[in-house]
């Protein structure tokens, strides 16, 4: 963090800053309040919405907002919130300034300006030491250098308080000659406001606590819901009840609460006979802030009911100062959203309480009025979630209640071009569908690397092959393959293949030559279903779990021809397993590896010499536990089969392979006296197993 002097500056980050106006909580020290004001080229505010205070919290254009008063350390706090990035291009300066009520700021212990993160990370300080007779303060100020902004240390004293400094940056207080804009002055004081922002800490050792950061403004898009007009602001402590007797047209309004500390909090609307209407917040989060949509009728004021145990501030502003979520967006507790983009899928995340519970609820409409109707209702559950919804075409104004923090992801729908499809070799879409894949290069096999989103069902995504009789066979599942990774496809050279996926929410595949896929020289590990070539001569090839689940683990050999043969398969267990590496005439073959997403594997290419050695001379038996391959060294003789079964279904089958270990003839599938041939044998099982030569 840079400590600045007067008149010195710095840089700072073009993103969401806080900014802290703090003093030492001293009994009988003068208040300050925190104002922000925006300037164009010209060194003057563009009318009265470019001051920021207590009685005028957030600028037309949501990018600078009054958070209110925090206290905690010993220190007082005045927040202001400004969004960099969005400020309107006009605004050239956002100068931070203080008034002092009932003193001057000599009389302030312990002034001093912050600058923060959105997440609450020191950025710069500036603690003011000349303080004297002054009853306003522009403290510091931010402007544009270089296509970034800067914040200089200002301390520059004004002995005409707010009033004073206001006009000298073109705002006119009554009573002055200069017509509008005005600051209609507020005959009630206010009272502290929640703020959801770091405490206030000395100049000399600034003390950033947690903080919920606030989400960023985004660009709006103009959209027709709701009138205009300025918001009204009402604060208070306790139990009370609000009449909105401001100029509020009819219409669609957003109500604003924010409510300070722990305790209850709750705000209802009022009928016509002054009943409870409308439940609009019902809390008790730790210092709650959220927005309610509110439909406020033309045949009487909107009246508030506020159940509160601490300090709250009430705003009812127009509905154009919903956060836009197009681009996706995250928040915390009950928010008003618009959203301006066209058909898509909702990805929804919500993280809970504390408690592992929580409400969380969507509704989205293409008219404010109708938001209420379950027809509009996306989410609605109770606990941690993720899911994806549909989502119609914008614009559509969203309500959010929740419970604790949540995120909102639209994807738009991709538009299939066939065409381009043929051309990239990348096929996308979304749910359950039936399409035919071309091979880029009849006669040869090509890679394929998917990307396939579940939709929940219990044993997830399933791709099948389909013949021309529409007779199926399975070629993927979120179950064996994962939701992403390689495979191999057109194992027959066939020059196209129709697949059929199911229970899917988006998918991507994408054909690449086969060339593509690594070659296996040599150890080598990795996550989920991969693809390898493997030129050599026969081999055995070891699998090992490195990751401590129990998902589907196997290997595969696949010929040019498209035979595809079982290698290992770990049936769920961290044993390391061995089978053997079968190539054709021209020593080539492929490995598929078959893994869930999130499974990790070695491999490991050895020599067919390592295999154990079955000799009658050196004892006439072997046994192990596990897939696995044997060497019988002698002629074709009669072996004893023992075994012991990992489950019901585990049964010791026993193949017989040539000199390019090719799985050739199946010998046995059960225990006891078998014939068994000389030359490379693989076990194929779970359980412990033993050979012994009789």
């Amino acid at each position: 963090m840079t400590h600045l002097t007067k008149g010195a500056n710095t840089p700072v980050p073009s993103d969401l800053l806080r900014v802290a106006v703090c003093r030492q909580n001293v009994a009988g020290a003068p208040a300050v309040d925190a104002s922000a004001l925006l300037l164009d080229a010209n060194g003057k505010v563009r009318g009265d919405a470019d001051l920021v205070f207590y009685n005028q919290p957030q600028h037309p254009s949501g990018t600078v907002r009054h958070l209110g008063t925090n206290e905690g350390n010993g220190q007082l706090a005045e927040w202001l919130e400004i969004d960099l990035p969005r400020v309107e291009p006009a605004v050239q300066r956002v100068l931070i300034a203080g008034s002092c009520d009932g003193g001057v700021f000599g009389s302030v212990p312990g002034l001093y300006v912050q600058v923060l993160t959105g997440a609450g990370a020191p950025v710069t300080l500036y603690a003011v030491d000349d303080a004297t007779t002054e009853t306003a303060f522009v403290v510091g100020e931010f402007y544009r250098r270089d296509g970034g902004w800067k914040f200089r240390a200002v301390g520059q004293g004004y002995a005409s308080g707010l009033a004073g400094l206001a006009t000298d940056f073109g705002i006119a207080v009554d009573g002055a000659e200069t017509p509008q804009p005005h600051i209609q002055p507020q005959p009630q004081p206010h009272t502290q406001a929640a703020v959801p922002a770091p405490a206030a800490a000395p100049a000399s050792a600034p003390v950033v606590q947690d903080a919920v950061p606030a989400a960023p403004v985004r660009d709006r898009v103009p959209h027709s819901f709701g009138p205009q007009f300025s918001p009204f602001v009402r604060r208070g402590h306790g139990n009370d009840v609000v009449t909105v007797d401001g100029p509020v047209p009819p219409g669609p309004v957003i109500v604003e609460a924010w409510h300070e500390g722990d305790g209850y909090f709750c705000v209802e609307t009022l009928d016509h006979r002054n009943k409870d209407d409308e439940l609009l917040f019902n809390t008790t989060l730790t210092t709650f802030r959220g927005r309610a949509l509110v439909q406020n009728r033309a045949d009487r004021p909107l009246r508030l009911k506020i159940d509160a145990d601490n300090d709250w501030t009430l705003m009812v502003q127009p509905l154009s100062v919903a956060r836009d979520m197009t681009e996706g967006i995250r928040g915390f507790g009950p928010d008003v959203l618009v959203y301006n983009g066209p058909v898509a899928d909702l990805d929804v995340e919500f993280a809970g309480d504390e408690d592992e519970g929580g409400y969380f609820g969507v509704c989205g409409s293409g008219s404010a009025d109708r938001f209420k109707d379950r027809s509009d209702l996306l989410v609605n559950e109770t606990g941690p979630l993720r899911q994806t919804v549909p989502l119609t075409t914008g614009p559509m104004v969203i309500t959010v209640e929740a419970d604790g923090p949540w995120s909102l992801t639209p994807r738009p729908l991709p538009v299939f071009d066939a065409a381009v499809a043929r051309a990239t070799g990348v096929h996308q879409g979304r749910g359950g569908t039936t399409l035919t894949l071309v091979n880029p290069n009849p006669g040869r096999p090509a890679v394929l690397e998917y990307a396939i989103r579940s939709d929940g069902a219990l044993f997830g995504h399933t791709v099948t092959m389909l013949d021309e009789y529409d007779d199926e066979d399975r070629f993927l599942s979120g179950t064996d393959n994962g939701e992403q990774g390689r495979t191999l496809l057109f194992r027959k050279g066939e020059p196209e293949v129709r697949l059929r996926v199911d229970n899917a929410v988006d998918w991507s595949l994408r054909l690449l030559p086969a060339d593509q896929a690594p070659a296996l020289t040599g150890p080598v590990q990795g996550v989920g279903s991969a693809v390898f070539r493997y030129d050599g001569p026969p081999a055995l090839l070891g699998l090992r779990r490195t990751t401590s689940d129990d998902d589907p683990l196997s290997t595969r050999t696949v010929q040019a021809h498209g035979k595809t043969v079982i290698s290992a398969d770990t049936r769920g267990r961290r044993r390391p397993v061995v089978g053997p590496l079968w190539v054709t005439q021209a020593g080539h073959c492929y490995v598929l590896v078959t893994a869930s997403g999130e499974t990790g594997w070695q491999l490991d290419p050895m020599t067919a010499t390592t295999a154990p050695a079955l000799d009658r001379a050196a004892g006439g038996q072997v046994s192990g536990q596990g897939y696995a391959v044997v060497h019988h060294t002698g002629p074709e003789t009669g072996m004893m089969i023992t075994h012991e079964p990992k489950g019901a279904l585990d049964l010791p089958v026993v193949w017989a392979l040539d000199e390019r270990l090719e799985p050739v003839r199946r010998i046995a599938t059960a225990p006891g006296l078998h014939t068994l041939p000389g030359g490379f044998l693989q076990i194929r099982t779970g359980g412990a197993w033993s050979l012994e030569i009789r």
